[in-house]
């Protein structure tokens, strides 16, 4: 298998701006999660609202996404995966800074609907663009495009939380990153984003049954992002209220998570190669469930960041693992990909409603332990279903 250090075959000379443009799109979306994420705490404060009241929110955010990625499956069969992307990357941009001028509970629930169905449908065609450029690429790249994924949320959040050290507002600290954002969509679309293979008709096989292996895969990929999506959305606030600590000092619980695993995905290739994919998702999967043990067991800044950035680094590779054996599976590559991806983002916006609804019934704290058990499952079951699709 070849690294992201080693030469690839280049069988289109317009191939690599294509795959950095796609880059763009991930950098972008990743940024913006990041920079929303670390606003939740101050959201929440604002509005006055009680765990359950954000949980209730979060969900109306999850609600938009599932709604709108099987109408983003219908939407890029029908405009191409390349135009598709920009588009939903401009309503993406669009739909970023809405919550921020929400006066109440209700009208932040609508806005966020918009920002979750917004998110969930470059999701899906983000991913399946990515996948379109990895089969033409003629090597394993998608760790490159997560990695860029994770170094948006990174970046993100970092911008996120110095506007908040600078005295910038709520509404300023989600208007200014999604200017950035804007650039990045607007110069990937005019740098490459193009259509790479042919227009299938709305009722492609995309939707085909899915065989038992490619369920497997897809069970642990919502496990392994429903994990991801709640640190997002709730280690800011878990610093802030369980911790006690200024929302800028709670934003870098999410920054560590963020940098590690964008640390790590940049090496996801080399690491499969060395170690093979099931001790990738085992050890990992271990790291993170001793990375969880630390922020519960010991509530300082310290061993609260220290154990998020752990949970980071054992996370990192595992989605693009289960990602790659979705598109080894006896399903075509594409087909497996897209439905490995749709599960694991849909585990990524239903994990902070969860945890919001289970923090308005048992603390928040005891909440978090349900993170515990969905990694632990990954991590003993994630193994053997690798070795099905015969991945190294």
């Amino acid at each position: 298998m070849k690294t992201l250090a080693e030469p690839f075959a280049k069988p289109d000379t317009q191939l690599p701006r294509e795959r950095v443009a796609t880059l763009g799109v991930f950098l972008a979306n990743g940024f913006g999660i990041g920079a929303w994420a670390v606003e939740v705490p101050r959201i929440k404060e604002s509005l006055l609202l009680s765990d359950t009241s954000l949980g209730i929110a979060l969900f109306a955010f999850a609600l938009g996404a599932i709604v709108a990625m099987p109408l983003a499956g219908q939407l890029a069969p029908r405009l191409g995966s390349g135009r598709a992307t920009a588009l939903l990357g401009a309503a993406f941009v669009v739909a970023l800074p809405l919550p921020a001028f929400a006066p109440n509970l209700v009208t932040l629930c609508i806005v966020l609907f918009a920002l979750g169905a917004a998110n969930g449908a470059l999701d899906v065609s983000m991913n399946g663009h990515a996948s379109t450029i990895e089969t033409q690429w003629k090597s394993p790249i998608m760790s490159s495009f997560h990695a860029a994924w994770s170094a948006g949320g990174l970046l993100g959040a970092a911008t996120g939380a110095m506007l908040q050290k600078g005295g910038v507002g709520v509404i300023g600290g989600l208007v200014l990153p999604d200017a950035f954002i804007a650039v990045l969509i607007l110069a990937a679309a005019v740098l490459a984003l193009r259509d790479l293979g042919p227009r299938a008709a709305a009722s492609s096989s995309a939707f085909a049954l899915p065989n038992a292996r490619v369920m497997k895969l897809a069970l642990l990929a919502f496990l392994c992002m429903l994990v991801e999506g709640a640190v997002a959305d709730w280690s800011a606030v878990y610093l802030r209220s369980a911790l006690n600590e200024e929302a800028s000092v709670a934003a870098i619980g999410y920054s560590a998570f963020a940098f590690s695993m964008a640390a790590c995905r940049f090496v996801g290739d080399v690491s499969v190669r060395r170690f093979g994919s099931s001790k990738v998702i085992g050890l990992g999967g271990l790291l993170a469930v001793a990375g969880f043990a630390l922020v519960l067991s010991l509530p300082t800044v310290f061993t609260a960041c220290a154990g998020f950035a752990m949970v980071g680094v054992g996370l990192a590779n595992i989605v693009p693992v289960i990602f790659s054996a979705a598109g080894r599976s006896t399903v075509t590559p594409a087909v497996g990909v897209s439905m490995a991806a749709t599960a694991g983002y849909a585990g990524f916006l239903v994990g902070p409603p969860l945890i919001g609804l289970g923090a308005g019934l048992l603390g928040l704290r005891v909440a978090l332990c349900v993170l515990v058990v969905a990694t632990l499952v990954v991590c003993l079951t994630g193994g053997k279903a690798v070795r099905g699709a015969r991945l190294a």
